[in-house]
C-alpha cells in the first residue's frame, strides 16, 4: 500500500508553522479541492487528505503526538491491557490519539500516482522571453493491455481466499490478561485483498509499464534560476483508478557573456575612452531587444552607472519590465605615439605610464557579441 503523506507536506507548510499559517493553508486547499467546487478526478481524495492533516495539526495535543511518533499504523499489533475481553490492535490507539480518523484503509481504494521532477537548462534569453519546447521523460503508466488490473486479458483479479478481500489478517492470542487481537497485512496478497492467478503478459502483473512520454512545455517569459513549473497530471499514473501525480520542471539558466541578471533588472559593462569620458559623447548600447543611444555627460567617472528604464526582464507576476543598468569603465590606451604622449603630459602636467589591463579588452569582445545578438 502507498505510504501516507506527511501532514506538513499535505498542507504545504513548515514544521514550525504557526496556528494561523496552518489555518490559512487549510482554507486555501479546502476551497481548491472541495468536491462541490472541483469536479476533477481525485479532488475528493485530496480534500479528505487535506482535512485529515488539518484535523491533526490544528489540535495541539494531536500535533504534539504526531511530531513525536508520526503516522500510527493501524495494521501493527499492540500488546498489553487489563481485564478480560477483546483488545484491538494499534487501530484503537490511533482512534484515541486522532479522534477515530485512522480506521482501516480500503486496500482497493484509488491511490494517487507519484510526482516527478525534471531539470531543464535553458539559454539566458529564453528565460527572459520564454519559449515552447518538447521534453521526453521516462515514467510509469497504466498498462494498456490489462488497464491496470495486472491480470491476463479476459481474466480479472480475485478476492484473496485468506483475508476475504480485506487485505488484513487477524492473529488472536489468549493471555492471562485477556484475549488480544492483532491485525496485520495479509501475507497471502501483501495487503491488497486481491490475488492474480493469471498475470498480464505485458506488465507481468504489475498493472504498469515504463514508457518514454513526450510532453510539450511552455516556459513563461521572465523565469529565473531555480523556478519551478508544475504540470498537473503529468507524473506517474495512479493505482486502482487514482489520479496521476504531477510533473515539476526545475529551471536552470545559462550565464550570458555580456548581460547579468538580478531579479528583473539587467546589468552590463561598457568601455569608454578617456576622451569620451572627459568630453562627453553619445554611444550605442546593446539591450535584450535592440540597440539604443546613451548620452555620456562630460566628466563621467569610471564605475558610473546609467539606467535604461524598462529595458530589463518582463515581470513574471505582474506588468511591465525591469531596467537595464549600464556601468561605464574608462579604458587606458595600451600604445601611444610620441606626439600623443607629449600632449597627455602637457594636459595633465604629470608623467604617464600608459598601462592597461586585459580586462578592458575582454569588455570589448563581450560587447561585440552583444551587438551581434549572441
Amino acid at each position: 500500500m502507498a505510504e501516507k503523506r506527511d501532514y506538513y507536506e499535505v498542507l504545504g507548510i513548515n514544521k514550525d508553522a504557526s496556528d494561523d499559517e496552518i489555518k490559512k493553508s487549510y482554507r486555501v486547499l479546502a476551497r481548491k479541492y472541495h468536491p462541490d467546487v472541483n469536479k476533477e478526478a481525485g479532488a475528493e481524495t485530496q480534500f479528505k487528505e487535506v482535512k485529515e492533516a488539518y484535523d491533526v495539526l490544528s489540535d495541539t495535543q494531536k500535533r504534539s503526538t504526531y511530531d513525536r511518533y508520526g503516522h500510527v499504523d493501524p495494521n501493527q499489533g499492540f500488546g498489553g491491557g487489563g481485564g478480560a475481553g477483546d483488545f484491538g490492535g494499534f487501530g484503537d490507539i490511533f482512534d484515541m490519539f486522532f479522534g477515530g480518523g485512522g480506521g482501516r484503509r480500503d486496500p482497493n481504494a484509488p491511490q494517487r500516482g507519484n510526482d516527478l521532477q525534471y531539470t531543464m537548462t535553458i539559454d539566458f534569453k529564453d528565460a527572459v522571453f520564454g519559449k515552447e519546447t518538447d521534453i521526453t521523460i521516462p515514467r510509469t503508466e497504466t498498462c494498456d493491455s490489462c488497464h491496470g488490473s495486472g491480470a491476463k486479458v479476459g481474466t480479472k483479479p480475485e478476492n484473496c481466499s485468506v483475508c476475504k478481500g480485506s487485505g488484513q489478517q487477524e492473529v488472536v492470542q489468549n493471555t492471562p490478561f485477556g484475549r488480544i487481537v492483532n491485525r496485520r497485512a495479509c501475507t497471502s496478497c501483501s495487503g491488497t485483498g486481491r490475488v492474480i492467478k493469471e498475470k498480464c503478459g505485458t506488465c507481468h502483473g504489475a498493472g504498469k509499464v515504463k514508457k518514454n512520454r513526450t510532453i510539450h512545455v511552455r516556459i513563461p517569459a521572465g523565469v529565473d534560476e531555480g523556478a519551478q513549473i508544475r504540470l498537473s497530471g503529468e507524473g506517474e499514473s495512479g493505482q486502482k483508478g487514482g489520479p496521476a501525480g504531477d510533473l515539476y520542471i526545475v529551471i536552470r539558466v545559462k550565464a550570458h557573456d555580456f548581460f547579468e541578471r538580478d531579479g528583473d533588472d539587467i546589468y552590463c559593462e561598457v568601455p569608454l575612452t578617456f576622451a569620451q569620458a572627459a568630453l562627453g559623447d553619445e554611444i550605442e548600447i546593446p539591450t535584450l531587444t535592440e540597440k539604443v543611444k546613451l548620452k555620456i555627460p562630460a566628466g563621467t567617472q569610471t564605475g558610473t552607472y546609467f539606467r535604461l528604464k524598462s529595458k530589463g526582464v518582463p515581470r513574471l507576476r505582474g506588468y511591465g519590465q525591469g531596467d537595464q543598468h549600464v556601468k561605464v569603465t574608462i579604458v587606458t590606451p595600451t600604445s601611444l605615439n610620441d606626439e600623443q604622449k607629449e600632449l597627455l603630459r602637457q594636459f595633465s602636467g604629470l608623467r604617464g605610464d600608459g598601462s592597461a589591463s586585459e580586462h578592458h579588452e575582454s569588455i570589448f569582445e563581450k560587447m561585440k557579441k552583444a551587438f551581434r545578438g549572441e
